[in-house]
């Protein structure tokens, strides 16, 4: 199945869990989703530390997506099945203006994958070009202070 399938065949729910329901699923989620939904601390680039987005910015969200292993810009980001992680926990902005600090790869199909934009480890997120306002960022693959 391609990458392209993969996403149209994908599935985006918000989580609607109060506080408590959050505790009891996964501990670590509650001090890090407020009762809106959004992210309560910072997310930072797990290599540099870079901030990546601020508070507040973000909305917590559940979707199924692949991305390749993490690796330097100058690696290819490919999607010849190559190896990496399916992912179901994400920050979703709406605006790419909200991040701090995010750098973007070339177009692999219909998707750019979100980077640091200062040590350019990647791909943190996933941005498909058909949907001019998600931008996911992976809560795996950063760091939160």
């Amino acid at each position: 199945m391609s990458l392209l399938n993969s996403v149209v065949n994908m599935r985006l729910f918000f989580s609607k869990m109060d506080a408590s329901e959050l505790s009891k699923e996964n501990p670590e989620r509650s001090e890090l989703v407020s009762e809106e939904g959004k992210n309560i601390k910072a997310v930072l680039c797990q290599r540099c530390g870079s901030k990546v987005l601020c508070p507040g910015m973000a909305v917590f969200a559940e979707k199924e997506l692949f991305l390749p292993s993490m690796r330097k810009k100058s690696g290819t980001f490919g999607s010849d099945g190559s190896d990496g992680d399916t992912l179901t926990s994400f920050w979703l902005v709406h605006d790419m203006f909200d991040f701090e600090n995010v750098g973007f790869t070339n177009d692999v199909g219909r998707i750019k994958y979100l980077i640091c934009a200062d040590c350019e480890i990647g791909p943190i997120g996933w941005h498909c070009l058909d949907d001019k306002k998600s931008y996911y960022i992976a809560m795996e693959r950063v760091n939160h202070e």
